[in-house]
């Protein structure tokens, strides 16, 4: 596959009827959907799954959604979503780019960019990362190109 960045974090998708609106595609809304459950997938494979984010009473919530919807999707297609860590400031904020790629043709149907801030769950205000998203999180961050 041809990704915008190298190492993606990947996770399978195919289109499903409930995904379809009424113009006959993928509704832009179900995107959103699709980013978020990589991003979550990738979360866990760091070890900071849901458990984790509750026992540390911290959590990484959406602050921005940048999203370029490039080409439409379609019942029962196949998609692949990756994702990667872009930037980390190891205080409050992270970077993640999204790519959604058609793999029977290699169209990128979205291009995305979030940012995250990190809060304290107990209280929903920002928070710093504690040690655990910071070396978990940092594992995945992509070293700056020159």
């Amino acid at each position: 596959m041809n990704w915008d960045l190298p190492n993606p974090f990947v996770i399978d998708l195919e289109v499903l009827p409930e995904d379809i609106d009424g113009l006959g595609h993928a509704n832009n809304a179900v995107y959103v959907t699709w980013l978020e459950r990589c991003a979550w997938q990738h979360s866990a494979f760091l070890g900071l799954d849901i458990d984790r984010y509750h026992q540390l009473d911290r959590a990484m919530a959406v602050l921005r959604h940048e999203i370029d919807y490039l080409a439409s999707a379609y019942l029962g297609q196949r998609l692949q979503v990756a994702t990667w860590i872009v930037q980390s400031d190891q205080r409050l904020k992270m970077d993640r780019c999204f790519q959604l790629v058609r793999p029977e043709d290699g169209v990128t149907l979205l291009r995305a960019r979030t940012t995250f801030v990190c809060i304290e769950l107990s209280s929903g205000r920002p928070k710093r990362m504690p040690p655990e998203f910071i070396e978990g999180y940092g594992v995945a961050l992509l070293a700056p190109t020159a």
